[in-house]
């Protein structure tokens, strides 16, 4: 049997390990794990990388390691941009995507939204569509291209009908989705409150798939992109598509990557857009 004696020391030094603050190899784990990096500190990282990417690449094109006709090199794209810039092409060009992306984009997603919604007024009617949605979205849409050309032409409306086509199945599928995640005995409840089908359909299936639907923009807008470029490779009277197959035909490597750097800030500034446009719907959606 331990003594009185032993009881109190243990005791005494139980209670200092509960008051002994932790290692501090802990405490600054925690922390680590707690806190955000700084954007400026991301913003130099991003922008060293992307430095040291270029300055590697040119010093290699300059010394033979990289084949300059294949690969080309920095300087000469900056300067093959700089003509396009002086010329007025590169503005054109990206302004056409521009719009094809972004008219495709508003058409695939309030298409999609609207057949997506629409499968709740008809369990029939959703069974018959599901199958040939998801046949749809499996299909390769490079393979409709040539289809979509020759009946829209080779204007603008062949690559928003190619955007559309990419982004209205997306669309339909996470809006159904949204509405097949409603729970069922909270619209018994509204049923039995006398609300009407189109009350029901406009307060509690509507309001429960506006986040899925949001959260499908950010991938929409990427594929709307995707389907101008698309369209504009198979045949087109402008846009950086057009431009990036035109100089691979002619093996002006400088121009595929001066056009393929337009068509990566042009991206990158769709997608801050529409983040921008996320988070301002889920804001509004939560006040309410």
């Amino acid at each position: 049997m331990p003594s009185e004696g032993d009881v109190i020391e243990r005791k005494g030094s139980l209670g200092k390990l509960r008051n002994t603050p932790p290692p501090r190899t802990r405490t600054n784990a925690l922390k680590y794990e707690m806190s955000a990096p700084k954007p400026w500190l991301v913003n130099i990282g991003r922008l060293s990388l992307f430095l040291a990417v270029l300055l590697l690449w040119e010093l290699g094109a300059g010394i033979g390691l990289v084949n300059s006709f294949f690969w080309s090199q920095p300087s000469e794209i900056a300067s093959t941009w700089w003509i396009g810039v002086q010329t007025g092409s590169v503005w054109q060009d990206t302004f056409y995507t521009f719009r094809s992306t972004v008219y495709g984009f508003l058409l695939g997603t309030a298409g999609g939204t609207l057949l997506g919604l629409s499968f709740w007024w008809s369990k029939y009617y959703a069974r018959i569509f599901e199958p040939f949605i998801i046949m749809f979205e499996a299909m390769p849409k490079l393979a409709l291209a040539p289809i979509i050309v020759l009946v829209f032409g080779i204007g603008m409306g062949s690559k928003v009908a190619m955007g559309f086509a990419i982004t209205v199945v997306i669309t339909t599928l996470t809006t159904y989705n949204g509405v097949r995640s409603v729970d069922k005995d909270l619209v018994r409840m509204v049923y039995s409150l006398g609300a009407s089908r189109l009350q029901v359909f406009s307060k509690v299936i509507v309001p429960t798939a506006i986040p899925a639907m949001i959260s499908a923009l950010r991938i929409n807008i990427g594929l709307a992109l995707t389907g101008a470029i698309v369209g504009e490779y198979i045949g087109s009277e402008q846009g950086l598509g057009r431009m990036i197959f035109y100089a691979g035909q002619t093996y002006e490597i400088s121009l595929i990557w001066a056009n393929i750097f337009n068509l990566s800030i042009l991206s990158m500034l769709l997608y801050i857009l529409v983040g921008k446009l996320e988070g301002y719907l889920l804001k509004g959606f939560t006040h309410k």
